[in-house]
């Protein structure tokens, strides 16, 4: 798959590009759905599947002082992207000058002065453009002026909800990781650099954990999870605690994973924390031991998750 870092600065050219637009945020299944008809049209006309996605997420654009509960950065997208079959992938940095775009200026500027579109495939809810102004109807309307065709994927619905972003990131906010899996098609997961931490995990209470920053990430509810720890082909058990450790009176939230049976230094490295079940919420203990006594019952309770034995 080819990235173009900044489509307003590209040069290159593609054969019969086939576009759509949007942050895609999660890469879920109706992103999916989106992106198979894409590659569908493609193939129609001899074409270039492309995708253009905004980065910052215009989230983080709009509300920088606030989390924005990003699902997929950019590194993880443009991997779930390619895995998907894609040709190129566009990437629009997202500014006050592109916010204050109105729809026409962008379709004449990007769409069709950087991408070249010969057709465009959008979502259900595709908007765009200053105030979102710009949708389907309206492309509609224009595509006959600037000579590029537009179709319009719908909408997933999954047992009564419509799969969408927002609701996926709420889910996760509560700690639901186990029911986004059938709306992302995978299992939620956060990536990361292994970072120090204070050595309180194996000193102190005798389980050392990975640590990882979640950074922008959607990060689940504070609790207990089972969930695995992806450290380049290996997939490894884990007892995952999200929180401010209460007990201890850590001060920023952190990702812990205590990953069963493993024993390497991997400080420094990068893993990601894949997550099955929310197993407990976080709680304080009167004491240490009581707090000992507790992590090695969601030990257990995750070897058993796993079928694992003692």
């Amino acid at each position: 798959m080819r990235v173009i870092e900044d489509v307003r600065a590209a040069r290159e050219t593609f054969a019969n590009p086939v576009l759509t637009i949007g942050s895609f945020d999660g890469v879920h299944l109706g992103h999916q759905r989106i992106v198979e008809e894409l590659r569908r049209a493609a193939r129609e006309i001899d074409g270039t599947a492309a995708l253009m996605t905004l980065h910052p997420h215009p989230r983080q654009f709009f509300c920088p002082e606030t989390a924005p509960n990003i699902l997929t950065p950019l590194k993880k997208k443009t991997a779930l992207l390619e895995a998907l079959g894609l040709d190129v992938l566009f990437v629009l940095p997202f500014t006050a000058e592109v916010a204050d775009l109105a729809p026409e200026a962008f379709v004449e500027e990007v769409i069709v002065g950087k991408c070249r579109a010969r057709m465009l495939v959008v979502g259900h809810d595709f908007a765009f453009g200053k105030g979102a102004r710009g949708d389907y109807e309206f492309l509609q309307a224009i595509a006959p002026r600037y000579g590029f065709e537009v179709r319009q994927v719908p909408a997933i619905v999954i047992q009564g909800e419509r799969v969408g972003s927002t609701g996926i990131r709420e889910r996760i906010l509560q700690g639901e990781v186990d029911k986004v899996e059938p709306l992302l098609g995978r299992r939620y997961a956060i990536g990361g650099e292994v970072v120090r931490g204070r050595g309180i995990g194996g000193a102190r209470l005798g389980f050392p954990t990975a640590n990882v920053k979640p950074h922008s990430n959607a990060v689940p509810a504070h609790g207990v999870y089972a969930g695995e720890v992806i450290l380049e082909d290996k997939r490894l058990p884990a007892a995952v605690n999200i929180g401010i450790a209460p007990t201890i009176l850590q001060e920023d939230v952190t990702i812990e994973a205590y990953i069963l049976d493993f024993h390497e230094n991997i400080v420094g490295r990068e893993i990601e924390v894949e997550f099955h079940k929310r197993l407990r919420p976080e709680k304080k203990f009167s004491s240490l031991d009581e707090l000992i006594h507790a992590i090695e019952r969601d030990v257990e309770a995750v070897r058993t998750y796993f079928g694992r034995s003692v």
